[in-house]
């Protein structure tokens, strides 16, 4: 697939769900839980311990029924080893150049972090794939509405303290999609599942 094709594939229900945890057998519960929710994108974040292992189990485990990306890819080196490992998407927190030119070199797209114009404009110059808007509870969703009209062709996730309720509003105001961590993959199997339907209702609605 080409970087916009999985792009697109990433962003296809308007959500991505960051699963961060601090063992791996957690961050896999959280992954079942979210995927057996109808959740199709997951971020791993590399914060997790052996999240690159998580990452390639799940891409062997799911195919192409799911879009597995890893998360917090802060420099070059990760970035090569989150595609190594199988991941279909990168996403930072921060702007780095060598991450977005590691993955580009291997047909890899990048969700790289901005919080402001100017940095959303290097950050298309550096031919980032989406703006991660972190973190979003800096913020409101006036941001992307006004920034947006600057630059119109800037694809902007925001993430990081958005809930439910409020996520339909960053996607009101002009988001791609919406990143969600423990708002969404929070509680059990059930609460994960009744969240997921909740979400994916409301953002369709927009």
């Amino acid at each position: 697939m080409y970087r916009w094709e999985i792009t697109r594939a990433a962003l296809e229900q308007r959500v991505v769900a960051i699963v961060r945890s601090d063992t791996y057998d957690g961050a896999a519960a959280t992954a079942d839980s979210l995927l057996s929710a109808g959740i199709s994108s997951l971020e791993i974040s590399l914060t997790t311990p052996f999240a690159l292992e998580l990452v390639s189990s799940l891409r062997r485990e799911v195919g192409a029924e799911a879009v597995i990306g890893a998360g917090t890819v802060l420099d070059a080196a990760s970035a090569r080893l989150a595609v190594d490992a199988g991941a279909r998407y990168l996403v930072a927190p921060n702007l780095d150049a060598g991450v977005v030119a590691t993955a580009h070199r291997y047909g890899v797209p990048v969700f790289a972090g901005v919080a402001t114009p100017t940095e959303a404009v290097r950050a298309l110059e550096l031919g980032v794939d989406v703006l991660k808007l972190f973190p979003a509870s800096a913020h409101e969703p006036g941001w992307v509405k006004d920034v947006r009209a600057a630059l119109p062709q800037a694809a902007v996730l925001p993430t990081g303290g958005i809930s439910i309720a409020d996520a339909p509003d960053w996607i009101a105001a002009g988001a791609v999609g919406v990143g969600m961590g423990s708002a969404l993959s929070g509680g059990d199997r059930e609460e994960v599942a009744k969240r997921a339907a909740d979400l994916l209702a409301r953002l369709a609605a927009v």
